[in-house]
């Protein structure tokens, strides 16, 4: 595992660099320049391909893999991967591809894990609902790819600040690949390597001075990535709770399914119409006022690293309960509504300005706090 582990790593790590090096030769066409939009929370242009190190690391990773164990399956896995990867870095590069090409994209990548890997949801350990998708072939299809898809985008929304989608997905591997172990699963154990070690070789540069994105190239691989490996973990584990997967992903998901009924049902707009009220992005606007005012880059460049950490610690909460309790399928329901209960509390109160104000970084409260310190250590006289 070491050695597939630090070879995807490597690998993804060289190419970063080389991308962020030789910057002048592609940001013409790489380079994310519009700093100015409505979710652009970055000082300077930036370029956006961060997901071609990710993918030569996970292809070198899944190489290596599939040498050790003499298995095609890791290339049946690559092989999934590659339309998912290609529309979003498609996407980085032209500007042009909306989102629901990337999303039928995805669905692409899960019928091809549906039929080379048997990657298929068969059940979610709810009686009626197993009934349904094992009675019938097409509805387990269709329920896959939709899954899959979903989980693919739900990446792509939360990668929004320096470190964000990539810790994240970090940390959920770690889960699956902690389950994967106690199960014996090497195919799944080496995955998750892969992966972990493609996505720590990028974030080297990405976090936290933000030296490249990962795009959606990056995003859409890494959340299909995570998708497949916890289709292919509950197909193959029937006594692995098809609820753990779920835990582990739902900041990702129910950030999605929030999106989508906030903008349809309070905003009245399309639920493909771009804003900047994503949890992380209120976040950043009314919880992390470090240097608010500040327009110099290195500030608005920490700043935005400086959002990241809060969402990291909210995914947490989500995936230590799923490791804990992995094959406990109604202690994992339980947290499930415990989360969701917990985000949309958390979101309103940031909304409706009563952020507890101890998780608050304001670095001109800290400033009045230091200045009235040292007027107060002084004589009389000199104040």
């Amino acid at each position: 595992m070491l050695l597939i582990l630090f070879s995807s790593l490597f690998s993804s790590f060289v190419l970063a660099i080389l991308l962020v090096r030789y910057n002048n030769l592609h940001s013409k066409y790489s380079a994310d320049s519009d700093t100015a939009g409505i979710q652009k929370f970055h000082a300077n242009p930036v370029p956006r391909i961060g997901g071609i190190p990710i993918f030569l690391g996970l292809s070198i990773g899944l190489l290596v893999a599939g040498i050790l164990n003499a298995s095609i399956e890791f290339f049946y896995f690559m092989l999934a991967c590659i339309p998912a990867f290609s529309f979003g870095l498609l996407e980085d590069l032209t500007k042009r591809i909306g989102p629901l090409p990337r999303l039928l994209a995805t669905f692409v990548s899960a019928a091809l894990g549906f039929y080379l890997l048997q990657g298929t949801i068969n059940r979610i350990d709810i009686g009626w609902a197993d009934h349904l998708l094992q009675s019938y072939t097409l509805l387990a299809f269709l329920f896959t790819i939709f899954a899959a898809g979903g989980v693919a985008h739900a990446f792509n929304i939360i990668d929004g600040y320096n470190g964000l989608s990539g810790t994240i997905a970090i940390l959920t591997l770690l889960a699956l690949a902690y389950v994967a172990f106690k199960v014996n699963d090497i195919l799944l154990m080496s995955l998750c390597f892969a992966m972990i070690g493609a996505i720590s070789g990028f974030l080297f540069l990405n976090f936290p001075h933000g030296l490249i994105f990962a795009g959606d190239g990056g995003a859409y691989l890494a959340g299909f990535t995570i998708a497949e490996i916890s289709i292919l973990l509950i197909a193959r584990h029937p006594h692995v709770s098809a609820w753990f997967p779920l835990l582990v992903v739902i900041y990702p998901a129910f950030e999605t399914v929030f999106t989508i009924y906030r903008r349809k049902f309070l905003q009245k707009r399309s639920i493909g119409h771009p804003d900047a009220l994503h949890l992380h992005q209120i976040i950043y606007k009314r919880v992390v006022l470090w240097m608010v005012a500040s327009k110099e880059a290195k500030h608005l460049t920490q700043r935005n690293s400086m959002t990241s950490p809060y969402l990291w610690v909210l995914s947490s909460s989500s995936v230590i309960p799923a490791m804990l309790f992995w094959d406990h399928t109604y202690v994992l329901m339980a947290f499930s509504v415990l989360f969701i209960l917990s985000y949309i509390y958390l979101y309103k109160s940031i909304v409706r300005f009563r952020t507890p104000r101890w998780i608050m970084i304001d670095e001109q409260k800290k400033r009045n706090k230091k200045l009235n310190a040292s007027f107060k250590s002084k004589p009389d006289s000199e104040t």
